[in-house]
């Protein structure tokens, strides 16, 4: 698989008038850039090559190659690696579209079945896709569904810790406070990959994509950790890359927790403060105290 990255800024920064202790003055501020990125396919059937347009999601700069491949992959419409030929920006004469069009060139030989995806395909940075039919839908495109699980165990101390660990890593974060993160953390609690996305679908699509290519899926015996709430968005990508814990710094739906219920995902929530919440737990996971 062949990629193509180009360089893209995630932070801007601009004037802005701060107040503070009732006085005002000029401030230069960093805040989160958000661009669109057309995602599109591009596949040879018999008699001609295709090129279909996937996706417009609202996304910062950065990674776009791990969050087209990411995408396909968490939609179904790609099942691993090897169906991916290679990924590249867009060769458009204008310069800003050709960083915000990514195409994901496949396999010779294998045709997407684009007509599965029954999604519609337009994103937001706030509220991911929306509209899939129904819990039971995910099953027919996960690869991972009939996946063993082994036996875990992780500690309190472990969990409590994936917070800061998490923050500590978000560079993004920390110079504009306007940015979610999605982080792969082993079960000794040490971090192994850090995507982070004004959307937080697009940062779980990044690290996901980021998987695909590291050729580490399924992500079994690793923890997802989540620096927001936890959508049923976020739980049908986890299930998707076979990730078997999910902590969320914030509240999970009531959906998320009926689909990681419905594909026996552990999902905490509210892990902040040397506390989290269980909505579920799954019997092959051990919570230990030491």
């Amino acid at each position: 698989m062949k990629t193509n990255t180009s360089e893209n800024k995630s932070v801007q920064k601009i004037e802005i008038i701060k107040v503070k202790d009732n006085k005002s003055f000029f401030y230069a501020d960093d805040i989160s850039v958000e661009e669109p990125l057309e995602i599109r396919v591009s596949y040879r059937t018999e008699d001609r090559k295709e090129s279909k347009n996937i996706s417009v999601t609202m996304r910062t700069p950065g990674n776009d190659n791990e969050l087209a491949v990411g995408f396909l992959f968490t939609e179904g419409i790609i099942s691993g690696g090897e169906q991916v030929k290679s990924v590249n920006h867009s060769q458009a004469e204008c310069s800003r579209n050709r960083e915000n069009i990514v195409i994901v060139e496949l396999a010779d030989g294998f045709i997407p079945q684009l007509m599965k995806a029954d999604r519609n395909f337009y994103t937001t940075s706030s509220c991911g896709v929306c509209g899939k039919g129904s819990i039971e839908s995910i099953r027919t495109v996960t690869s991972f569904q009939n996946l063993k699980k082994s036996h875990q165990k992780v500690t309190f101390e472990t969990l409590y810790q994936l917070p800061e660990k998490l923050q500590s890593f978000q560079n993004n974060f920390s110079a504009t406070g306007g940015i979610h993160a999605s982080g792969i953390f082993d079960l000794e609690g040490n971090l192994l990959a850090l995507r982070e996305d004004v959307g937080r679908h697009n940062a779980l699509d990044k690290l996901i994509g980021y998987a695909l290519f590291m050729n580490m899926l399924p992500l079994q015996q690793k923890i997802l950790v989540l620096s927001g709430r936890a959508s049923f968005e976020l739980i049908q990508k986890a299930a998707m890359a076979g990730i078997s814990i999910v902590a969320a710094i914030g509240a999970p739906s009531s959906l998320a927790v009926d689909l990681a219920k419905e594909f026996d995902i552990t999902l905490l929530g509210f892990l902040r403060d040397e506390r989290f919440n269980i909505y579920h737990k799954s019997s092959s996971l051990e919570i230990i105290q030491k």
